[in-house]
């Protein structure tokens, strides 16, 4: 071959093409990582758990419920513009928020104390590593119910007790939350939510009989109807909801590995009244993992035990019960037990009936 005369092209020799091919493979996925990768698409809210925390529940803000509450609106955006660069400290509802890691949910919030100004502490307090919030809207002060519906809200969770029976009124699944005594380490790898079964799960009808003649009728009434479904309650539709997430792990055999646990705490006894709620609940095809019926015991020692990111009731003398055993405890005013009892004046003398 004569010196600067182009070279013929050579055939690869036996072993060529397969050498050259874990190369070529590197190269490929060095570059295809290169590409920008696309967030993933969260699920269609219809297809969501949607849960709407509002930010008292979520962050402890007494000091600036304090100022609003005496001092107005402008004291309280120049205190929030002060403090903008200073997270807040976790709320009631921020384990039970946080705890979603695990689980494929959407959370919306929003917001029921911010106003316009001091909007920026709330974006820096949800960019912490340990929230992940991926929307959350500032109302200027109006209530926040009338977008609830439009986000497919299935919570709605709140300090504030008139904008939860506002959303109660409205049809959507609400609760006022509260702060425990004492600070109790819960799981960090399982969402644990607990629910009372009467006015929550279930409608009142129950409750009703009981206030209106008394423990021997109820039980009669419960065991003549115990194969006809109690009425739906204001939270049948979020145990609904958390159930058609855990069916996604049932079905590939997961069951046990499940990140979502969910019992029922009763004041039912499981001899004479138990058997309704768990056909009721049968009838509407869901279940709980674990179904406790207390026969009227106290709840809180109970609820210490299980360790739930939340406790749902319709009586408040329950969720100071649980509050006490270091349970993040939810008033759900719905029911004839919120009916307040008239008191004689103190210069009216009682009735002697």
């Amino acid at each position: 071959m004569e010196h600067g005369a182009p070279r013929e092209p050579r055939e690869p020799g036996p072993g060529a093409e397969t050498a050259a091919a874990p190369h070529w493979e590197e190269a490929k996925t060095f570059y295809d990582n290169l590409a920008p990768k696309k967030k993933p698409k969260s699920p269609k809210p219809q297809n969501a758990v949607t849960i709407a925390v509002s930010s008292r529940a979520l962050f402890r803000m007494e000091e600036e419920q304090r100022i609003y509450t005496e001092q107005g609106v402008e004291e309280y955006v120049r205190y929030q513009l002060e403090h903008e660069n200073e997270p807040f400290s976790p709320g009631p509802a921020f384990p039970f928020v946080k705890n979603q890691d695990g689980v494929h949910w959407t959370w919306r919030d929003h917001s029921e104390a911010l106003r316009v100004g001091p909007g920026i502490t709330w974006v820096l307090s949800t960019s912490s590593p340990d929230l992940f919030i991926e929307r959350f809207c500032m109302t200027g002060g109006n209530s926040p119910i009338c977008y609830l519906k439009a986000y497919h809200t299935n919570l709605y969770l709140s300090a504030d007790a008139e904008k939860v029976r506002e959303a109660i009124d409205e049809g959507i699944a609400a609760a006022t939350i509260f702060s425990p005594s004492r600070d109790v380490a819960v799981s960090q790898s399982q969402l644990r939510v607990a629910f009372d079964g009467d006015a929550v799960l279930f409608s009142d009808e129950s409750e009703r009989i009981v206030k209106a003649h008394g423990l021997d009728r109820f039980f009669e009434h419960e065991k003549a109807h115990e194969n006809k479904p109690l009425a739906q309650g204001p939270l049948k539709g979020f145990l609904e909801a958390l159930g058609r997430l855990q069916k996604k792990f049932y079905s590939k055999g997961l069951r046990l590995e499940c990140p979502i646990r969910t019992y029922l705490v009763t004041a039912r006894s499981a001899a004479s009244s138990g058997a309704r709620a768990l056909k009721t609940l049968r009838s509407w095809g869901l279940e709980t993992d674990e179904a406790l019926f207390l026969a009227g015991a106290p709840k809180g020692p109970l609820l210490e035990k299980i360790r739930p990111h939340i406790f749902f009731d319709d009586q408040m003398f329950h969720v100071a019960g649980a509050q006490e055993m270091g349970t993040v405890a939810a008033h759900v005013p719905y029911g004839v037990a919120q009916t307040p009892r008239r008191t004689a004046p103190p210069n009216e003398a009682p009735s002697a009936q």
